[in-house]
């Protein structure tokens, strides 16, 4: 189900809120929200609520048997049984026909004369690298000794199933969130801000991303575009990312005030980063902490001289960009970023751009980002090459994206997203007050954003793909 639809706004949401505050007492509500959370996943596609519990099953257990393990050796074996079993399950679903395919490549240009392993053609089970990692932070903050076993099967089920972020995150880790699943506080001013930053969130994806997705799909996959139609599309793309995703961790944080919880910042204005290095500490924050802590610091970090410190960032960089997607384009995307991350830091983690002014510095962050998003986007490397001709002007000078029909809102709303990521503060930083003013302003901006959903098909989340 998709936050940005009719079903989830004026069906599932008001019965979970109802049941949640209107019905069922306090000790039940974790349990409300673990059958409701199920629900939303199931509506997909009920067959993968099974894989989910499995998840949660297999680190519930572990978490057990890790904080009653008395030696070392054998919480380190229950932690490495569970971390298999995780990635197991992810790398089956999420690899398996990729790596079966490359395989199968190699033996044919080896000579081989049938394939290695069969191609199963296996459905990924939506959001499953959010919930995998999430689930796998419960063993890992036990076994580091900075959380304790949860006080029941039902509320760590609620937190790995928790509909606000189960989809497509923050990746909310559990000594995060360990202190909320028993005593969490609601009010009036909580879920007011709650529904602000929901609204604000919905009005990024359906308003700006959306909109600014034809023209990026219009450039995307054209074998003859142009130099200015290959640039538009990419600096639509470059916005329509950046206003889906931080749409959806905004309605993933409206949500979860809803119903008392607070959930870590995943954005902090990424566009206006001076460097590479600061670019990851403001984009993704969840995921790029979670890199952080659990590979990047366990390969050794920067403690075991340069030549190594380069190795350990091109190597997390390189797992994050597979993580986001089993293809060759997600793997040059994490490259990309793992090389211009070592180079920085070979030269201070600072940009090559440190003594011009810093709008000079963030204009060079932001095309290196563009042009890494070019990798992100392309659904081949075929596609790659189109775009990289268009962009180095092979195909002429070319159109950008045509006026006529949607053609100018799409324009207009392209240089409004440019302007607001560079001049406009974001979410977090915004603090609104219960005024008429603010609460007219509001009430327009959903009104307009259900007008939109109701005129329109849905479309789902970038991130759910991931």
């Amino acid at each position: 189900m998709l936050f940005n639809s009719y079903e989830f706004l004026f069906f599932l949401l008001p019965i979970i809120l109802a049941g949640y505050y209107l019905v069922l007492p306090k000790p039940f509500r974790n349990g409300w929200l673990l059958v409701c959370s199920y629900v939303f996943y199931g509506w997909w596609d009920i067959r993968y609520c099974s894989l989910l519990l499995l998840v949660t099953s297999i680190d519930y257990v572990a978490g057990k048997r890790i904080s009653m393990a008395r030696t070392k050796s054998g919480r380190r074996g229950w932690l490495a049984a569970a971390v298999c079993c995780d990635l197991s399950i992810l790398g089956f679903f999420k690899y398996y026909d990729f790596g079966a395919a490359a395989l199968n490549g190699l033996a044919d240009v080896l000579g081989g004369s049938a394939p290695v392993l069969p191609i199963l053609h296996i459905a990924l089970p939506i959001g499953i690298s959010f919930y995998v990692f999430q689930s796998m932070s419960y063993s890992i903050d036990i076994y580091r000794g900075i959380a304790k076993p949860a006080h029941g099967f039902i509320d760590f089920a609620c937190y790995v199933s928790l509909f606000p972020q189960l989809i497509a995150g923050p990746i909310v880790r559990y000594h995060e969130l360990a202190g909320q699943l028993q005593q969490r506080t609601h009010s009036t001013a909580k879920a007011g801000a709650g529904i602000a930053i929901f609204i604000l969130g919905l009005a990024k994806k359906v308003i700006l991303a959306d909109s600014v997705s034809l023209i990026a799909d219009w450039g995307f996959g054209a074998s003859g575009i142009g130099f200015w139609g290959a640039w538009t599309s990419l600096a639509a793309y470059t916005l329509q990312i950046y206003f889906d995703f931080s749409g959806y961790s905004d309605m993933a944080v409206g949500l979860g005030l809803l119903f008392g919880f607070q959930f870590p910042q995943n954005f902090n204005s990424p566009y206006k980063s001076a460097s590479i290095t600061e670019f990851w500490r403001r984009w993704h924050i969840s995921l790029s902490s979670w890199l952080r802590d659990n590979l990047y610091i366990p390969l050794g970090g920067n403690r075991k001289g340069e030549g190594r410190t380069y190795f350990n960032l091109f190597a997390t960089m390189l797992l994050g960009g597979l993580w986001h997607g089993s293809s060759w384009t997600f793997v040059l995307w994490g490259a990309y970023h793992g090389i211009w991350l070592a180079l920085e830091r070979r030269h201070g983690k600072g940009s090559y751009l440190r003594r011009f002014p810093r709008p000079v510095q963030i204009g060079g962050t932001f095309l290196i980002v563009m042009l890494g998003w070019l990798l992100f986007r392309s659904t081949s490397l075929q596609e790659l090459g189109w775009m990289l001709q268009g962009l180095a002007g092979w195909n002429g000078l070319g159109g950008g994206y045509p006026l006529g029909g949607m053609g100018v809102a799409a324009w207009a709303i392209l240089l409004l997203g440019l302007w607001m990521v560079f001049a406009c503060r974001n979410t977090w930083e915004i603090r609104l007050r219960p005024t008429l003013m603010a609460c007219s302003l509001l009430l327009v901006l959903f009104v307009a954003c259900v007008a939109i959903i109701l005129l329109n098909t849905s479309s789902p989340f970038l991130y759910f793909q991931f």
